[in-house]
């Protein structure tokens, strides 16, 4: 099958690239490479075992550097597959996306616009060539902050930041779309904390300017980039104090997106599934897992509460292990293990120019 990844020079875009070359797909990536690198795409090929120009569309890996806003460009890539003598596009996994949360409260437009317009515009370019299936990159922020853990699918959704509203408002267009023409399957998955690298080192999380999470902002520490961590709170209803969150390796994220793609060939419609661990972990518990992965002390200071944080959040993944037939295989132990096996193989990840273009993966 032929697959279109948006996004997909990303953080989980590009493991989602390998395990679906893995898996014999054909991957035509597009991403503006806003929050990613084309770097990432070139190790995704190494890994894979994967030979040819990313730039040539009958490579196995073909990338696009493209916005999604930008409409004549989105159409121009599905015009070079689909009416063409190549095999046409069939499904779509759809990460790109603006996705730091404090930024989405200071820049609401922006991040709507980005996020739902561009969405909007794929659809509709979709809908154009007649491809119809879709996997949608969404988060556990639809659940709010009224539902309590372990969450479930069906629980009301609701946000509390612009980004966490923008994936709810894309996932009520994705009914929509499919309330009026049954043709479309978009399956919704909610991510709680994707973290973790690749075991070979040579992909993971490269995140631009500060770390908006946990994990990348210790292994920054342990490598030396960073000074301490600050842990917000030690004050919260939990067994030490710290929020408990739930982790899940990026790679057992790379493999739900497959189970995915599968599970549209049973055109299920719309339906949205819990992609994590369903075991939490305090912020301190996952410090005392990476000090024992790296073989390093973490320094930290405890500094006041972060507004909107929860004291609990984790998935209830049962439709996903039931209906998908996927559950995590990595623990928590393994996740420091590799996130460390990234880092202090690549102190400053891909060490390539940021672009100044605007949508990035995620």
């Amino acid at each position: 099958m032929k697959i279109l990844v948006t996004g997909g020079a990303g953080y989980i875009g590009s493991h989602t690239c390998v395990e679906l070359l893995n898996a014999g797909h054909q991957v035509v990536v597009i991403d503006n490479l806003y929050n990613s690198k084309e770097e990432a795409l070139r190790r995704v090929q190494e890994i894979a075992g994967v030979t040819g120009s990313l730039h040539d569309p009958d490579s196995k890996l073909v990338f696009y550097q493209v916005d999604l806003l930008d409409r004549p460009a989105l159409e121009a890539v599905f015009a070079a597959h689909n009416g063409s003598a190549r095999a046409p596009i069939q499904a779509v996994i759809h990460f790109a996306a603006l996705k730091a949360v404090g930024e989405s409260v200071s820049k609401p437009l922006e991040y709507y616009h980005n996020n739902i317009t561009g969405t909007i515009i794929l659809c509709q370019v979709m809908a154009q060539n007649g491809v119809k299936d879709l996997v949608f990159s969404s988060s556990a922020t639809v659940y709010g902050e009224d539902n309590q853990p372990p969450l479930v699918e069906t629980m009301p959704t609701s946000a509390t930041n612009p980004y966490g509203w923008s994936k709810v408002m894309m996932e009520q267009v994705f009914r929509d779309v499919c309330t009026a023409d049954p043709a479309w399957n978009v399956i919704l998955l909610r991510y709680f904390n994707p973290v973790g690298a690749h075991v070979s080192g040579r992909i993971g999380e490269d995140p631009k300017g500060v770390p908006q999470n946990l994990l990348p902002f210790v292994t920054q520490v342990a490598v030396g980039l960073r000074s301490q961590l600050h842990v917000f709170g030690n004050d919260y209803p939990t067994s030490d104090g710290t929020c408990l969150r739930d982790y899940i390796h990026v790679v057992d994220l790379a493999l739900g997106h497959l189970k995915a793609i599968e599970r549209l060939a049973a055109r299920p419609g719309v339906t949205a599934y819990n992609l994590g661990s369903g075991v939490p972990h305090s912020v301190l518990e996952v410090i005392a897992a990476f000090e024992r992965a790296a073989g390093v002390k973490i320094p930290y200071q405890i500094v006041a509460r972060r507004p909107g944080d929860l004291p609990t959040s984790y998935a209830d993944p049962s439709k996903a292990n039931r209906e998908l037939n996927w559950k995590v295989q990595k623990t928590l132990d393994d996740i420091c293990v590799d996130a460390w096996r990234w880092q202090s193989q690549n102190p400053k990840g891909y060490v390539v120019l940021w672009s100044t273009n605007r949508e990035g993966g995620e």
